[in-house]
């Protein structure tokens, strides 16, 4: 079997951050002699390359210096950084759809799976008229796509996509609601494996007696973390504690002046991107994960929250919003707490009630190290992909 991956952006090396879900699922699904193979879009004018043995096709579509529309930042947030990104969006079609014809055309696949099908599905259902053999294709969708769907052009779009893939799947219950507003079609729930690999304990300098609240992710407006350093303000009133903020973004700035405004310099750290070993040591040195996820103005939130995944990994106590595909993972006082969006005095309240009780928060990160051993793992994940791919072929 022959698959050929579509996607907005796949891991420049083998130490690139950038999505570590999709580099773990292939290459667990060439462990089961699934032959797969990526496409792609160039990154500052890089080529064709091998990443843990999978052959990544990159379409170039600009100037090299030029070619950042994806990787360091999603899509739809780069387009409001200014016209000339919606420039470059009119050339990064039109050279993804132009390469994938190329493409089909000297290679035959069974299957195109398609991630983040808005606007990927048109990359392979404009070049299926060029392919020597017809692939199937199956659409995958992850609630990004749902950023848009004030535009009527959109809600077609979607519709469409829905209409003609031959599968769909979707990473939540609650992504998988978006997609049912537009088609009865069936749709297959396949949620991201827990992307971690637990490694022994490395013990980071902690403050005496300071408690480590860590929240990991990219930092934009439906992260939330404005509302988590709002709650941290009012903690550090009652217990001695740290707050440790991973990840980069377009709100970094914003935040960082809140913390300064706040004068909490003092107990708020901002690390950026790091890497997997350096995450892992907070991951084992946190006393609380905290994911303050929102609904932004334009209705994008979480499709999953797989950094919770993460955290549960490692046994942590975990608090998040009660938003979208978190819903998914946290059960609420069973494997973690839930809490309103943008409610920091409930934030508060959660967060002390987990860091002054230890039997609490034990209990949490025992059932969420279960919960995710049960529901989420690799091996569990890769089979249900595998059966989808079968399935897809038998119809």
């Amino acid at each position: 079997m022959k698959v050929l991956h579509i996607a907005t952006a796949f891991a420049r090396n083998e130490k690139d951050v950038i999505t570590p879900w999709l580099t773990e699922t292939l290459k667990r699904l060439k462990e089961k002699n699934i032959d797969c193979e990526v496409y792609t879009s160039s990154y500052l004018g890089l080529k064709n390359q091998r990443i843990f043995d999978i052959l990544v096709y990159r379409f170039r579509y600009f100037f090299k210096k030029y070619e950042k529309l994806t990787h360091e930042e999603n899509v739809p947030d780069r387009l409001k950084k200014g016209f000339f990104y919606k420039i470059l969006l009119i050339f990064y079609l039109f050279f993804g759809i132009l390469n994938l014809v190329i493409l089909l055309r000297r290679k035959n696949y069974d299957l195109l799976h398609i991630h983040w099908p808005l606007p990927h599905f048109f990359f392979a259902f404009l070049s299926l008229p060029f392919a020597h053999k017809r692939p199937k294709l199956i659409s995958s969708f992850y609630s990004v796509e749902f950023k848009f769907l004030k535009s009527k052009l959109t809600k077609f779009l979607i519709k469409l996509i829905v209409k003609k893939s031959d599968q769909i799947t979707a990473i939540s219950h609650y992504t998988a609601g978006e997609v049912k507003k537009y088609s009865n079609k069936n749709i297959k729930i396949i949620p991201f494996g827990a992307a971690v690999k637990i490694i022994e304990k490395k013990e980071l300098k902690k403050e005496k007696k300071k408690k480590i609240i860590l929240f990991v992710g990219r930092l934009v407006k439906r992260k939330g973390v404005k509302y988590l350093i709002l709650a941290f303000k009012e903690v550090i009133k009652t217990i001695a504690a740290k707050l440790i903020v991973i990840g980069d973004g377009s709100e970094r700035e914003n935040l960082e002046k809140l913390v300064k405004d706040l004068a909490l310099n003092n107990h708020v750290e901002f690390k950026g991107f790091i890497s997997d070993k350096e995450l892992a040591d907070y991951y084992q040195n946190c006393d609380l994960f905290v994911l303050p996820a929102i609904i932004d103005e334009k209705g994008d939130t979480e499709g999953l929250g797989v950094v919770l995944l993460e955290a549960m990994a490692y046994k942590k106590p975990v608090i998040a919003s009660a938003v979208g595909g978190i819903l998914d993972i946290v059960k609420n006082y069973e494997n973690g707490i839930l809490v309103p969006e943008k409610d920091e005095k409930a934030l508060k309240e959660k967060i002390l009630e987990v860091l002054t009780n230890e039997e609490l928060a034990k209990n949490l990160g025992e059932k969420g190290y279960q919960f995710v051993k049960e529901n989420f793992s690799w091996e569990k994940i890769i089979n249900e992909i595998i059966n989808l791919y079968k399935d897809t072929l038998k119809n």
